[in-house]
């Protein structure tokens, strides 16, 4: 470590995305990513304004972009928020919503970006222990708090919490912001955001990564009450005053817009995870109940490490966490095409045989 880092950075963990691997023999499944492309309109879109535009800086604040956001989902333009992907938009609400003098609380089996997000602005945060059934129980953020952050559906569980829970949650904590991660809302998960206009303390926070297949072109978003909005304009504009390039804008309207698009391709992606999870269960495998692109699962007779390792040497990349302790028995296997699907399978039964 070098003797010019600062305290905070020589005090850091960061976080560890899953293997970029690459090569046409490669079973992805570690990433969440969508197996199939984006809206034919997407790649129209960026093909047309590939040109001497670039030479000028993008719209700071991505006015079209924020409208077609808006417009979707039934919100005006200054409940909205764009940034360089959900993990930008998620860090600069930690910074301007989420740091206070009491806790902002959050699952211990949960993205693990909101730990790294709080070691580096020094928020002070509480982690609650999900139940025995890996959910999240509404009754254990009853407490004095500096915020509250969790996705829905959860990751890496899949679980998903019904409205009715995050509408009673809202009711009983309206002094500080309620922040709900949906990265993974559209593959079988009800979101909040028509509750957006009747709590002021409730921030949705979104991506364009998973559903509308952009995980190269890195948009996010946040919707909620303007004064929220305002605050993260207010760290976005202290930062980087332009999270967005022309091109990203232009492509992510595409693909907000071709909804029959993204409808079809979480549909394929919902019927694979059954056919997946079936699959598993045939092999010994326990899944736990998934609303996302992906699924928990472990053996009852393997090692997760063993499994992975085996998987791996196969060509098949799977995400295995050690930590929490609680997680690592679990493998979290993204939900593929069939014909990927297929090929786990087929390598699980060689591994497990």
């Amino acid at each position: 470590m070098s003797r010019f880092w600062s305290d905070v950075v020589h005090g850091l963990t960061p976080y560890v995305p899953g293997e970029q691997a690459e090569g046409a023999d490669v079973v992805k499944l570690n990433t969440n990513e969508n197996p199939y492309g984006p809206s034919p309109r997407v790649l129209e879109v960026l093909r047309s304004h590939i040109n001497d535009s670039l030479r000028l800086y993008p719209d700071p604040v991505s006015s079209e972009l924020r409208a077609a956001i808006a417009q979707h989902n039934g919100v005006t333009a200054a409940n909205v928020f764009v940034g360089n992907g959900s993990d930008e938009v998620l860090a600069h609400t930690f910074r301007a919503l989420l740091t206070h003098r009491d806790p902002v609380l959050f699952p211990d089996i949960t993205y693990s970006f909101y730990p790294v997000y709080c070691r580096l602005f020094g928020t002070t945060y509480e982690q609650i222990a999900l139940n025995a059934r890996f959910e999240i129980d509404i009754d254990d953020y009853m407490r004095q708090n500096g915020g509250i952050v969790f996705p829905n559906p959860n990751a890496p569980t899949g679980l998903a919490l019904e409205v009715s829970n995050i509408k009673r949650l809202l009711e009983a904590n309206k002094d500080s912001v309620v922040v709900i991660d949906e990265a993974y809302v559209d593959f079988g998960c009800e979101s909040v955001v028509p509750l957006v206009p009747h709590y002021p303390q409730l921030l949705v926070t979104r991506t364009l990564s998973k559903s509308h297949s952009l995980a190269g072109l890195r948009v996010g978003y946040a919707i909620g009450h303007p004064d929220l909005i305002a605050a993260l304009d207010r760290v976005k504009d202290s930062f980087n005053s332009y999270p967005l390039d022309r091109l990203a804008q232009k492509a992510a309207i595409a693909g907000i817009e071709d909804v029959d698009h993204v409808a079809n391709s979480c549909r394929k992606i919902i019927d694979s995870r059954s056919r997946l999870v079936a699959g598993l269960r045939d092999l010994g495998f326990e899944v736990l109940p998934s609303a996302a692109n992906f699924v928990l699962t472990r053996h009852n007779a393997r090692e997760a490490t063993d499994i992975a390792t085996s998987l791996r040497e196969r060509g098949v990349i799977v995400r295995h966490f050690r930590n929490p302790p609680r997680v690592a028995a679990y493998l979290r296997i993204t939900v593929g095409a069939d014909v990927q699907c297929d090929a786990l399978l087929a390598a699980l039964r060689a591994v497990l045989n």
